[in-house]
């Protein structure tokens, strides 16, 4: 079974892009299936299922989409050698810029769109720095011109990157994905001991416990001050 991870910021068209993709790789006989990673709620499984894909969904509630991710893919890669599934597809939660979901030699594509803002690829880190493949969404509403510079900028953050345009819409690019993220030769049985390519967010203090009351006196842990001005110099 092939494993591939795919993230993106949130309403970049990461599940467009995937229905997408599976229904072009259906074609070549390859069995494909998704689990679906989200915070508080999502509907998109009862779009996988109505495509007739095998599909999980998890939503990590009040934890950090990220660390629910690790958490849980062994027993996702798990299901999916069960379902006897070709090919496995993760969709992350729309993540944050500072989120870092992939897991070294496993295919990693982060999906970002043309309206994001032409200083986004910029802003964003592990999940962009560090994808094999970076899809550029929603192409056909911004100009040429526009998307030229943007992928310019995803180029880059990230030169090593395959680039590469896929209109979620009409499934135009959606075949040339496919033919990225499936590999023959490839077998995941396991992603035990595998490690993440990047740390992830760091955080350990009084509100990651459920603190909710703001101020120094009850802030403990790992906690960051910024400086502004000289009362905050001592931090």
């Amino acid at each position: 079974m092939n494993l591939v991870i795919i993230s993106g910021p949130p309403s970049s068209g990461k599940t467009s892009v995937i229905l997408k993709t599976i229904e072009a790789i259906k074609k070549r006989g390859i069995n494909a299936g998704v689990v679906k990673f989200d915070c508080l709620y999502t509907d998109d499984n009862i779009l996988y299922e109505k495509a007739g894909i095998p599909v999980k969904k998890g939503l990590s509630g009040s934890l950090c989409p990220d660390h629910f991710f690790a958490s849980n893919i062994e027993e996702v890669v798990r299901w999916g050698n069960k379902e006897g599934l070709d090919l496995l597809i993760t969709e992350s939660a729309g993540l944050c810029n500072r989120c870092s979901p992939y897991i070294k030699n496993i295919k990693a594509v982060c999906v970002i769109d043309n309206l994001s803002g032409i200083n986004t690829p910029k802003k964003i880190g592990p999940m962009l720095r560090t994808a094999d493949i970076v899809v550029i969404t929603k192409g056909d509403i911004v100009s040429q011109a526009e998307r030229e510079v943007f992928a310019s900028r995803v180029n880059s953050v990230n030169p090593q990157a395959v680039v590469m345009p896929v209109n979620g819409l009409t499934g135009q690019g959606a075949f040339e994905l496919s033919t990225l993220i499936y590999d023959k030769n490839l077998n995941v049985e396991t992603v035990k001991g595998s490690e993440l390519k990047f740390p992830m967010p760091s955080a350990l203090c009084s509100y990651c416990l459920g603190e909710t009351r703001i101020g120094e006196e009850y802030q403990m842990g790992n906690v960051r001050k910024m400086k502004i001005g000289e009362e905050n110099d001592k931090h």
